[in-house]
C-alpha cells in the first residue's frame, strides 16, 4: 500500500503521453478521444497540439507550427515538468536510503 502511495502518477502519464505521440504516424488519422474531432470537428487546439508534438518527433518542425504554434514550447514545458519530477522520486529514493 505504501508503495501504491508513492507511486509517480503523473510522471508515468507524462512519460507515456510523449512515447505514444512519438510512435504516432503524423500523416495517418487514428484513433482518438477527442469529442470534437469523433463529432467530424477538423479543427481542435488539443488535437492540433498532439498532432504538432508528433511531427516534431519527426523532425518536421513547419509541420509542427502549421498544426499548432504552441507545440514547440509545450513539448519543451512537458520535458522541464518530467525533469522536475525526476528528479524529485530520485531525491525522495535517496533520503529513503539513507535513512536505512
Amino acid at each position: 500500500m505504501k508503495y501504491i502511495k508513492s507511486f509517480p502518477i503523473e510522471l508515468t502519464f507524462w512519460i507515456l503521453a510523449l512515447v505514444l505521440l512519438a510512435t504516432a504516424n503524423p500523416h495517418e488519422h487514428h484513433f482518438s478521444l477527442c469529442p470534437l474531432a469523433n463529432l467530424g470537428i477538423i479543427w481542435c487546439p488539443g488535437c492540433g497540439l498532439g498532432r504538432s508534438i508528433t511531427a516534431l518527433f519527426h523532425g518536421d518542425v513547419s509541420a509542427s507550427f502549421s498544426h499548432h504554434w504552441f507545440g514547440i514550447p509545450a513539448l519543451i514545458l512537458i520535458g522541464h515538468r518530467i525533469y522536475q519530477l525526476t528528479k524529485q522520486l530520485f531525491n525522495k529514493q535517496k533520503e529513503i536510503n539513507l535513512k536505512f
